[in-house]
């Protein structure tokens, strides 16, 4: 998820600084505020493209009175969220509007930390089908889709040309020229992100789902990990690295040294997310011209991404709601998710841009990103996210290191998911 990635600024500096209240009468003011309307924050990662901040002012410029001012956290997924949770957390009112990873919907939601919104109040139907899933728990809207991501596979056309394949869409065609064409010119087969973060979550995630499990059910209460389809998922990655088509270096790979190895020329297959196209087609890639991409492989056919992205929410604890609802219409309008795309470089998640001529000669993976995100599924949903994670980023860290089989690792998983599970 890019928004995470991107997030390269330094540690907020000072006090939060409500831009607004000077010069706003205290007549108007009281009105404003009775009726949950007056000046607002934003808290989000860092936005290391500059953005967002355009896009405010414009928001300022026609709401001179329910200003908003933009607060960036670290560039840390885990540093982002634990500061967001001290927050929340005290009580305070520091913050209104909140730009949360897809993955942390549940567990703000089910803390309190979120209000439930209207549904009527926002166009989810103009809205990616699978993206609107992400921000709902126990069946009710706690946030708004704001930015997806869905993982792609990148391929050496120009080598797999040469070979005169086409890109592979299932496991075995994807491992076949992984293990016979990648070691003739010289390549490593295959990569994701496989250092133990959040990151290997995903990659296994999409694994198990790609194969037709699931790791967890009914919103966190069930575990199903225990299954032929996850094992089979698991299997998948741990043959790769023994048998050599998924190198040992790629066990330390996150997003950048994943992007950096395939966009170096060292790779023939690449899973990571949309921005990679960007960067690996930019003047000095080794790879520009020379790459394309499609969606993951699945044992059968297609596999499932799992969706990336990030929610707009509501504190609990926010002054002016109703201004904080009215932020997320603009920030998810139509014309602002175009800006997101060609200022930001972030996918929308309007389901109208991903068919928008300018916009697929501009940006041509978009047809592919969309099939990729039609069928994409969220992460695992539970109030205790952050654990689970973890336990299945350690199962799977042991699986693909060769310490534990597919069928002990699904097992072990099983049992430590076991106590994380809803207990309604």
């Amino acid at each position: 998820m890019r928004w995470m990635r991107a997030a390269g600024r330094a540690l907020l500096v000072g006090a939060v600084v409500l831009a607004g209240y000077a010069g706003f009468g205290a007549n108007a003011g009281a009105s404003l505020a009775a009726e949950g309307r007056g000046p607002l924050t934003l808290v989000t990662a860092g936005d290391l493209t500059d953005y967002l901040s355009p896009l405010l002012d414009d928001w300022n410029d026609g709401h001179p009175d329910e200003r908003v001012s933009l607060v960036e956290l670290p560039d840390s997924a885990d540093e982002t969220r634990a500061q967001m949770i001290s927050e929340l957390r005290s009580g305070r009112d520091r913050f209104d509007v909140l730009n949360i990873d897809v993955a942390w919907t549940s567990e703000f939601a089910a803390a309190g930390w979120i209000s439930p919104l209207e549904r009527d109040r926002f166009p989810l139907d103009a809205f990616l089908r699978p993206v609107v899933d992400t921000a709902t728990f126990d069946g009710r809207l706690y946030a708004v889709p704001y930015v997806t991501n869905a993982g792609l596979l990148y391929y050496r056309k120009d080598i797999l040309e040469r070979e005169g394949e086409q890109p592979p869409r299932t496991w075995a065609e994807l491992v076949r020229q992984a293990r016979t064409i990648a070691p003739k010119y010289g390549l490593d087969g295959y990569a994701g992100q496989f250092l133990p973060y959040e990151g290997l979550t995903v990659n296994v995630t999409e694994a198990v789902q790609s194969a037709g499990g699931s790791i967890l059910r009914d919103d966190g209460a069930r575990v199903t990990v225990d299954s032929d389809a996850a094992r089979t998922g698991l299997r998948f990655l741990a043959d790769g690295v023994r048998e050599g088509w998924i190198s040992r270096e790629a066990l330390g790979y996150k997003e950048e040294e994943s992007r950096r190895a395939f966009q170096d020329g060292r790779l023939l297959f690449l899973r990571n997310w949309p921005y990679v196209y960007a960067d690996a087609g930019a003047s000095g890639s080794k790879v520009a011209g020379r790459f394309g991409a499609v969606p993951l492989p699945g044992p059968d056919g297609p596999g499932t991404s799992v969706l990336g992205g990030s929610n707009l929410a509501v504190s609990s604890h926010a002054r002016h709601p109703a201004s904080a609802a009215d932020l997320i219409s603009y920030l998810t309008s139509e014309r602002v998710q175009r800006q997101v795309l060609t200022e930001g470089s972030l996918p929308p998640v309007r389901a109208a841009l991903y068919e928008d001529p300018e916009l697929i000669r501009a940006y041509p993976y978009l047809p592919t990103l969309r099939q990729s995100l039609l069928s994409a599924v969220p992460r695992p949903k539970s109030p205790r996210y952050d654990q689970v994670s973890l336990a299945v980023q350690a199962v799977a860290q042991d699986v693909m290191a060769q310490r534990q089989t597919a069928e002990q690792a699904a097992a072990r998983l099983a049992r430590e998911l076991g106590p994380l599970s809803r207990k309604d």
